[in-house]
């Protein structure tokens, strides 16, 4: 199902940048990959992995020292596959200016010890049920409210963690958690702007000066170790091999909060190597991500319905890509528009013949539930797109540029209102909720410092439990 066809070179006149130099629309994936994040502590900062510390702290089901996944980009970015039906619809400019994706372990299963029971015989590939049973009494007492009932066939009860249980129980206390917050606030906090839930997923606003952080939350279970189910896909050949190490991209995996579209939703989840995603991505090429980067902003735009194609659908298309073609043509410089049109045509590829294979599950057909017809209306769409890609780009371009131009309008209003003093209940648009403060994007200004000056880099955020009001970071081996 994978093509194995090569990318031919073909010469795409266009005056536009694929980069972020004159255009408002950046189809450059940003540089921050991973924050580990390792809480021991209760802070009462709304920052997202903080809240989670709060939610701890709430009825103590959460592991007291945990570890975070950061990622940059939201769901909607296709960082996590969740495949969610009815997501809210937000735009970058007009509703949130930076979005981020965090990864929160309900269980951290990191001890070898351990014993684990992933129950695929009721599953499609690439999904399991998980069993408490072989767990401690003390964990399935804390989780016993989360849990579907079975018997076993031994006679004793068998609680299967679900999906759909454990997220009501975490938006439900992270809910509580941000309306304590939201009835005090405090200068300097960042201000809750909205939370919102779709399906597994919940969504955080916060506003940071005059910034806004969308942070999409997903609780999931975290393993140490590789599946059995993926072992097979570590005996090929891949284009990552000598540049990192096979142990660090089969240093864990996940369970995220999502269904087959046959299975049961009260208890599947589906694999995630979002954790693996992140050290192969340092292999890509920067005109490679730059391809992807804009094929992406045109298949959100283009392909979002009916809902069929995903922005995780073409990242597997690149991955694939990356193991089939040479690696002195992908590492090039000057290909960004060859590797644009190459992605597209593998896109349709895979839409024609309904196949999309998991890059690290190959057997698992992630269009094997596409109807035909689906198929056929996103092929030609995309056939629409590799007939004129400059022209579609300019219309992606531009509609950022409108959004960007209508958020710095609507800023300038309230920044006028403000200084002419015709809105005394106005806070500046500077300004936190705190009211008279100095214009404090410290949050916002240290993240996208970091992000642009340590590209492909593994960011770590320690906050020291006996004093929460002063993170440090690490990047590789560097302290500051």
């Amino acid at each position: 199902g994978v093509n194995k066809s090569p990318w031919t070179k073909f010469t795409l006149q266009t005056s536009y940048n694929f980069g972020n130099e004159g255009n408002s629309l950046d189809f450059r994936e940003s540089g921050l990959t991973l924050e580990h994040l390792t809480l021991t502590n209760h802070s009462s900062d709304p920052c997202p992995p903080c809240v989670s510390g709060m939610v701890q702290k709430l009825d103590q089901k959460l592991p007291v020292a945990n570890e975070y996944l950061l990622l940059s980009g939201g769901v909607r970015e296709g960082v996590v596959d969740l495949d969610l039906d009815d997501l809210t619809v937000y735009a970058r400019g007009a509703d949130y200016d930076m979005d981020f994706t965090l990864l929160v372990p309900a269980l951290k299963l990191h001890d070898r010890n351990q014993p684990v029971t992933l129950d695929m015989r009721h599953s499609a590939l690439g999904h399991s049920w998980l069993s408490l049973r072989l767990f401690d009494e003390g964990t399935i007492s804390k989780w016993k409210d989360c849990c579907t009932v079975v018997d076993h066939m031994s006679g004793a009860t068998n609680y299967f963690f679900s999906p759909t249980l454990v997220s009501d129980w975490f938006h439900g206390a992270i809910a509580a958690v941000l309306s304590e917050v939201q009835k005090k606030p405090q200068r300097g906090v960042p201000r809750v702007e909205r939370v919102e839930r779709s399906g597994t997923l919940i969504s955080v606003i916060l506003g940071v000066g005059s910034s806004r952080m969308l942070y999409d939350i997903v609780p999931v279970v975290s393993f140490k170790g590789w599946p059995a189910v993926a072992q097979s896909w570590l005996m090929e050949n891949h284009f990552w091999d000598g540049k990192i190490t096979e142990e660090e991209v089969i240093s864990g995996f996940y369970l995220v909060p999502a269904s087959s579209h046959k299975g049961r939703k009260e208890n599947e989840w589906r694999l995630s190597f979002a954790r693996s995603e992140v050290q192969l991505k340092k292999c890509i090429s920067p005109s490679l991500m730059q391809a992807y980067q804009a094929c992406k902003a045109l298949i959100i735009k283009l392909l979002s319905r009916p809902k069929a194609v995903s922005p995780y659908h073409l990242r597997s298309a690149m991955l694939w890509a990356c193991d089939r073609l040479p690696a002195s043509y992908l590492c090039q410089d000057d290909c960004a528009a060859h590797f644009l049109l190459g992605l597209i045509e593998d896109l349709q590829h895979c839409l024609v013949n309904k196949t999309c294979p998991n890059y690290f599950i190959p057997q698992c057909n992630m269009f094997e539930h596409l109807s035909d017809d689906a198929a056929l209306l996103h092929a030609r769409r995309l056939s629409s797109v590799r007939s004129d890609p400059a022209e579609h780009l300019r219309t992606a371009i531009e509609h950022a540029t409108a959004i960007e131009h209508a958020k710095a309008a609507h800023r300038l209003t309230l920044e006028l209102q403000w200084r002419r003093g015709s809105s005394a209940s106005l806070p500046s648009p500077q300004s936190d909720a705190g009211g008279d403060s100095q214009p404090d994007d410290r949050l916002a200004k240290k993240l996208q410092q970091l992000v642009t000056e340590n590209p492909g880099k593994s960011i770590s955020v320690f906050i020291n439990p006996d004093d929460v009001t002063r993170p440090h970071f690490r990047i590789d081996d560097k302290f500051f």
